[in-house]
Order: C-alpha cells, then structure tokens, then sequence
C-alpha cells in the first residue's frame, strides 16, 4: 500500500486521539468508586433482607408479649375479685372459705409462672429490637456512604465524558483528508490490536516495544518513502520519522 508520507505522519495524530479515547473509557469503567459501591450495593440488599427477618422476629414478639400481658392481667383481675369477695364477708361457708384460699394460692403460683414467660418474652423482645435497630443503623451508613460514593462516581464521570467528548472531536479534522484504503487499514488494525499504527522510534516499535533486527531495518531503509511498512511482529502501521534512527 501506497501513501503520503504526511498521511502516514498525520497517522500518529489520530492513533495518539484513540489511544487517549480508549483509556478514557477504561478508566470511566474501573472508577475506584465503582467496587465499593457494588461490595456496598450487595451488602445493603443482603442487609434488607435481615432488617425484614428481624422485623418479622419484633412483630411476632410484640403479639406474644401483649398475649402474656393480657394473660397476666386476666389472672390478676381474678384474683383480685376473690380477694374481695373474701374480704367483704360475700362468702361464709367454712368449706367455700378453703376453696377460695386454695384458689388463691394457685392463682399466686399461676401469676408467678405468667409473670415469669412475661419476663422472658420482654428480654427476647428487647434483644430482637437492639437487633433490628443494629440493622436500621447499619443501613444507615451504607445509605450515606452510597450516596457520598455515588457523587463522586458521577462527577469523575462528567469529567471524563467532557475529556471524551473534547478527542471525539478532535478526531473529526484529525481523519479528514485522510486516504480511504489507509483509513481502512489502520481501523481495521486498531480493532485488532487496540492501537493500529505506532512510531519506529530508535529502530523500535512503538506498538509492541519490539526492536528490529538490521536486516528489517535494512528493508525499511530501503524501502520508498510512500510505502506502508508494517511491524513484522504485531502488524501495525510503523510510522517513519527523523526519530526512527534508519
């Protein structure tokens, strides 16, 4: 393939263009936000799933521990009731009198017993809502720390979606003028390769870093000036300037 030197040279130009669009959009997809806010995001739906776990154990709590409340309440009323039925003289019969005492005092050990589940069930309640306000807590921070990951996510990107767009239009009058079939090569090789020509500097590629041997060397000293020469080992356009030492 035949081409302008200047062509060639101006080669240089709009592969420096690409190679700076395409570490550009690398960086914009290896943000170091972008780990932390995925490790958090996960975290934060596994962490929804627990708050509604330990709600569920709160709610279930709060029912049984209004259920022993009334329990309790419903044996003390009773005994209550005896009591004053006792006091006020309501029942004289020596026999009734006994009944009622014996009564009582299972009403007393039925009030312990209660009072006792009671206790425990307010203690497991009271552990359950530490819980779930951990995890309220938790969820909390997480929310924050997204929020304060996500800002600078998205301003890093603006910043360079605007450097983006500042080569993408810089590329325009770089291309233009530019010979079709060279234009067609080098994109055809930037596809392959990443970067599609490289500078022959000090009888190295600047695509692949790969020093030429004297007898290539000799070739492409000889060769015209209008040629296209391509690196032997990665196949990229090799731009000739007064810097490749021939």
């Amino acid at each position: 393939m035949k081409a302008d030197p200047t062509h060639q040279v101006a080669l240089l130009d709009v592969a420096e263009l690409d190679s700076r669009a395409a570490q550009l959009r690398h960086q914009r997809t290896h943000l170091p936000e972008l780990a932390e806010i995925a490790a958090l995001e996960a975290e934060r739906t596994a962490l929804t799933d627990q708050v509604r776990d330990a709600r569920i154990v709160v709610d279930d709590l709060t029912v049984e521990q209004a259920k022993a409340d009334r329990e309790v309440e419903q044996v003390r009323t009773r005994r209550e009731r005896d009591r004053n039925r006792m006091d006020t003289g309501q029942i004289t019969n020596p026999k009734d009198l006994e009944r009622m005492q014996h009564e009582l005092v299972s009403l007393e050990r039925r009030i312990s017993s209660l009072e006792d589940s009671e206790l425990e069930v307010m203690q497991a309640l009271e552990e359950a809502q530490q819980v779930l306000d951990g995890l309220g807590i938790r969820a909390e921070d997480i929310d924050a720390r997204l929020a304060e990951l996500v800002a600078a996510r998205d301003e890093r990107r603006a910043a360079i979606d605007a450097s983006l767009e500042e080569v993408t239009a810089a590329r325009g009058p770089a291309i233009d003028g530019m010979p079709d079939d060279l234009m067609a090569l080098y994109e055809r090789l930037r596809e392959q390769k990443g970067i599609g020509a490289a500078l022959l500097r000090a009888r190295q590629c600047g695509g692949c870093n790969m020093t030429l041997d004297a007898s290539e060397l000799s070739r492409i000293r000889s060769a015209p000036a209008d040629e296209v020469i391509r690196c032997e080992e990665c196949q990229r356009i090799l731009v000739r300037t007064d810097e490749s030492g021939l």
